[in-house]
């Protein structure tokens, strides 16, 4: 009985560690409702609100507790024909203003909502200038201070996909004429891959795939004055990708403490960072990479094998469970919140770094 009972502790014990990392508490996942394509702002609070679609509703959800856990979906608004699949969804961002929401139908226009102080959503402007030009459903969409920054896959002129983007220093409620940030000399940017972008002050960093001499290359543009004017593209990263055909994927963008931007990517079935000028790193292999820069260092996370991986400091690999489009933003200096969707439903975990 004595043998039985070691060989079974012992069988135990070998099981038990097979669950996870050596050392590391499983994750705690938590599931938000039905939807689809998440995205996640985080206010000066530190605290995450989550934005999603489920057909034509947009539908919003937020944490007072620092993504421990979150309130009941509720719905901001109904947008007849919602793109909410495939990287296309509704995206939230924080500035002073507060709250605000870029959604696109699939007529090929952008509209944003505010959220008003009473906690109504309501319906506020048209984001595009020129009527059904966003046809793709592809676009970014970031804050920071007074600063709100849009910018898509747009038709305008030849019908051929460009990056174009709006600015908005009243929370949403107006946005500025359209600024045409680069068209390819090759006819058209890579026209399935969502565009990424990042606001920190001022400074403002656009990132696309290019299609560019047969190549499906990431670019960066960067402003220096709050997205007034951009600078040239810069191409990323040493090597090329030579692709008859588009991967659709696009890549992430993050901006440091002191300004400068960092980047993550994927070519062919890798994952690569970088930042513009210097060569890139290979860190994984994979597809829908995010990026977040948290107290000095990058974290990460992208979908591999159908499922989410997350990457945080001193390169501890978790795998958070089956799911495809993670985003991940920083709480605090010492977590990150990841939100993907898993079988059209939201999931949610806090990690600690």
């Amino acid at each position: 009985m004595k043998l039985l009972t070691i060989v079974w502790l012992l069988f135990s014990l070998a099981f038990s560690s097979s669950e996870g990392p050596k050392g590391e508490e499983p994750v705690s996942v938590s599931i938000i409702g039905p939807g689809e394509v998440p995205s996640l702002a985080i206010d000066q609070a530190g605290n995450p609100h989550l934005v999603y679609g489920k057909g034509d509703s947009i539908m919003y959800s937020e944490s007072i507790n620092q993504g421990k856990s979150f309130s009941k979906p509720t719905l901001v608004g109904r947008l007849p024909n919602l793109f909410s699949s495939a990287m296309r969804g509704p995206q939230i961002a924080f500035s002073e203003q507060g709250l605000t929401i870029v959604a696109a139908n699939k007529q090929g226009n952008i509209f944003s909502y505010r959220k008003e102080e009473s906690g109504k959503w309501i319906k506020a402007a048209r984001v595009n200038d020129l009527d059904t030009v966003a046809k793709e459903g592809l676009m970014a969409f970031q804050g920071d201070g007074k600063i709100l920054i849009a910018t898509w896959l747009d038709l305008r002129q030849n019908k051929r996909n460009k990056i174009v983007a709006a600015k908005s220093t009243d929370g949403g409620r107006s946005w500025s004429k359209n600024r045409l940030l680069y068209a390819s000399p090759d006819s058209t940017v890579c026209e399935c891959c969502k565009p990424a972008v990042a606001v920190r002050g001022n400074q403002v960093c656009v990132l696309f795939r290019n299609w560019l001499h047969g190549n499906r290359d990431l670019y960066l543009l960067q402003s220096q004055d709050g997205g007034d004017n951009f600078g040239p593209a810069q191409k990323l990263g040493n090597g090329s990708w030579p692709l008859n055909g588009c991967p659709m994927d696009g890549g992430g963008v993050a901006l440091s403490a002191d300004g400068s931007p960092q980047t993550v990517w994927r070519r062919q079935n890798k994952i690569f960072a970088c930042e513009p000028g210097k060569p890139e790193m290979e860190i994984g292999a994979g597809r829908s990479c995010s990026i977040e820069r948290v107290n000095g260092k990058n974290v990460y996370a992208w979908t591999e094998n159908g499922e989410v991986i997350g990457v945080l400091a001193q390169n501890k690999k978790l795998i958070l469970g089956k799911g495809i489009l993670p985003v991940i933003r920083a709480i605090g200096n010492d977590h990150v919140l990841c939100v993907w969707e898993n079988d059209r439903q939201i999931q949610t975990a806090v990690l600690e770094l």
